[in-house]
């Protein structure tokens, strides 16, 4: 018997997860939701304990730092970001460490730009520092370096937003599946707050230019960056570097198990490695 696409996920061994910062914050004050983070923490934990491999691509740093420094409206300027993420990075992962603690896990750091990778040297240093912490057991946290990155200036030195991050990173480790929590079921024929009409997308076999167009260019929140076509641009990475990916609502964290375990949770692209994919030249091209 044919195992279905859903069940043999059950099968993936190395996981990128993406939580956005909408997922991670309260919705009226932007405040770290400490009850969600950890119960990410034990989901995380508990597919440790699976014996899977996980990276997590964490958002909040910037949430973090607004919280630390009692402002509750999103940064104006570069600098006021950047401050705000100087401040939010640290407390962030201070965090996670304190809670992956209690479940007897390690947390690991790591900064990225989009230096980081298009530098063959240190591109090959990230790579060999992922394979090392995943190697000793740590779960690498990744988040792009917003203290240095210059989001204003494009296609200088920023991803511009942590849905596409994770990608390249699931692309550099080759993971098998990547996971985008988000603050939305999945893909939609048409945004569902906007269209009541709006048709669920539970499988894409292959991404069309005209699903590319599905996404618009929007984001849904305050907090978050990424819209729906950041999502899809992460979707044509992961998939064409040979790793499935679902996006899902990050309401409830126990959709990552749910979705591990084979459930039919959130939108399932199918992973088509592309002989002709090449990471490099596509963040060349894109950034």
């Amino acid at each position: 018997m044919n195992r279905s696409e859903r069940d043999m996920l059950k099968d993936k061994n190395k996981i990128v997860i993406k939580i956005g910062s909408s997922s991670l914050t309260h919705q009226y004050t932007g405040d770290l939701n400490l009850m969600k983070i950890e119960k990410l923490v034990r989901v995380i934990s508990d597919l440790k304990g699976q014996g899977k491999q996980v990276v997590l691509v964490s958002s909040g740093a910037i949430a973090a730092g607004r919280q630390a420094l009692g402002r509750h409206t999103r940064p104006v300027t570069l600098a006021e970001k950047q401050a705000f993420a100087a401040v939010g990075q640290a407390r962030l992962m201070m965090v996670y460490q304190k809670l992956f603690a209690e479940y007897n896990q390690v947390a690991a750091q790591v900064l990225m730009t989009k230096d980081t990778m298009i530098n063959d040297s240190s591109r090959y240093n990230a790579q060999n520092t992922f394979d090392e912490l995943l190697k000793l057991g740590a779960i690498p946290i990744v988040n792009e370096n917003d203290t240095v990155s210059t989001s204003e200036i494009p296609y200088v030195d920023n991803f511009g937003d942590n849905d596409r991050l994770s990608a390249i990173v699931a692309a550099l480790i080759g993971a098998d599946l990547l996971i985008l929590l988000s603050d939305i079921d999945g893909l939609f024929t048409d945004d569902p707050r906007n269209n009541p009409d709006a048709e669920f997308i539970s499988l894409v076999k292959e991404i069309t230019p005209e699903l590319m167009a599905m996404g618009g260019d929007e984001a849904g929140s305050d907090i978050g960056t990424g819209g729906m076509a950041a999502k899809l641009a992460a979707a044509r990475i992961a998939t064409d570097s040979g790793s499935d990916m679902v996006i899902a609502n990050g309401e409830d964290m126990e959709v990552v198990q749910q979705i591990v375990a084979g459930e039919e949770k959130g939108t399932l692209f199918l992973a088509h490695p592309n002989l002709d994919f090449d990471l490099m030249t596509y963040i060349y091209n894109e950034y």
